[in-house]
């Protein structure tokens, strides 16, 4: 059997569920598109390269996790140490960087993440490789105010969601010429439903009430931040003809804790523990509560569902401009204060223009496709 001709390895952390998410979309894209003729590898670099690196990764979740609101000192501290750039790290990394590609041999390296690429480019030198072994990089950050660390000098392609990330990539040195504006790598699996009575049979099969109003509480891949406070905001003072999905992710204390709040209400709840079908519990909803991480919420307007963006505390400095993108584009509605969330949600319901408009935004601003458009153009690189 003839082997692949193209070995791609995707450099991704699983900080945040949202680079795994594109990696994966990037992955399942590259073997549609070339089937039989690409082999992909996602590598878990943070997590897998060193002790130190694990441990930035690990402090980054707990804070998401339970402390949302000192996330903006990690982001400040990261942009004033860089320790992406650290030669000191690199060098504790060489030894998991070399045996990686020699694992792999890769014909192209791609990026989903912005503390990896640098130490790739370190390695490529090292191994003298930097000429024969491209790297891509895919900003999963869709608006400006995002890392540093996603610009590096040696990277050969760039691939961002919008002009605001362009704009921001050129600003920290990036040439215009190696800048490609392609949306957001969502995955395929993500779009909407043809019909009405589609999402019908949807409700229906997954247990769900055909005639009440479906509002989907994502507390993220991590499982935490503000959206439980939102949560108990709705039971405390439910809302006629309302039912929940609660999404707990990777946090079972937090399914636990869910699950024994929704025995006391009149609210029909249905929570889960991470789900890998997520894509048919944002098209069985009318609404979702969400952080807005950048991923999520692409994934989300993609299914066409509108978005309830917890504000409560500000927004991480690299999801403030995904913030302002879903409040000026009228795809959602940002909740600073808990109460909010039942005004919102009670105009919703209440006024079908209001939130057909907000439906209709929707379709303006999903970013369908644009995994495949990342793929194919990275499929078209010589071997």
């Amino acid at each position: 059997m003839r082997s692949p001709s193209k070995r791609i390895l995707i450099l991704s952390s699983s900080t945040g569920g949202g680079h795994q998410s594109a990696a994966m979309a990037l992955q399942e894209s590259f073997t549609r598109l070339s089937p039989g003729q690409v082999l992909v590898n996602i590598a878990q670099v943070l997590e897998e390269a060193n002790f130190i690196t694990h441990r930035f990764a690990d402090l980054y979740n707990y804070l998401l996790r339970y402390h949302q609101h000192y996330m903006r000192y990690y982001y400040g501290a990261i942009e004033r140490l860089r320790p992406y750039e650290s030669h000191f790290l690199f060098q504790l990394c060489l030894k998991y960087g070399v045996q990686l590609v020699e694992k792999i041999t890769p014909t192209e390296l791609v990026s989903v993440h912005p503390m990896t690429q640098h130490f790739f480019v370190y390695l490529l030198k090292k191994l003298r490789l930097i000429d024969k072994v491209p790297i891509i990089t895919v900003v999963t950050d869709p608006c400006a105010g995002f890392w540093k660390g996603w610009a590096c000098p040696e990277v050969s392609q760039y691939f961002v969601a919008s002009d605001d990330a362009k704009a921001q990539l050129i600003a920290y040195g990036i040439e215009d010429s190696r800048i490609a504006v392609s949306g957001m790598p969502v995955h395929s699996k993500f779009k909407p439903l043809n019909s009405v009575d589609e999402k019908q049979a949807l409700k229906a099969m997954l247990g769900l009430d055909t005639e009440r109003f479906t509002v989907l509480v994502n507390a993220g891949w991590i499982g935490g931040g503000n959206v439980p406070d939102l949560y108990e905001t709705l039971l405390r003072k439910p809302l006629d003809n309302i039912q929940l999905v609660f999404l707990a992710g990777q946090n079972e204390n937090l399914y636990q804790y869910a699950k024994k709040l929704s025995v006391n209400t009149s609210v029909p709840i249905k929570v889960l523990g991470f789900s890998n079908n997520v894509e048919q519990w944002m098209n069985a909803s009318d609404v979702m509560v969400s952080k807005l991480g950048g991923l999520t919420t692409f994934e989300a307007l993609s299914c066409q569902l509108p978005i309830l963006g917890d504000c409560l505390t500000p927004p991480m400095p690299q999801e403030a401009g995904t913030a302002k993108f879903i409040q000026s584009s009228g795809a959602g509605t940002l909740i600073t204060d808990p109460q909010q969330i039942l005004q919102a949600l009670d105009t919703l319901i209440h006024s079908p223009g209001h939130y057909q408009e907000m439906k209709a935004a929707t379709i303006k601003a999903n970013c369908s496709g644009a995994a495949d458009k990342i793929a194919s153009e990275i499929l078209k690189y010589p071997v």
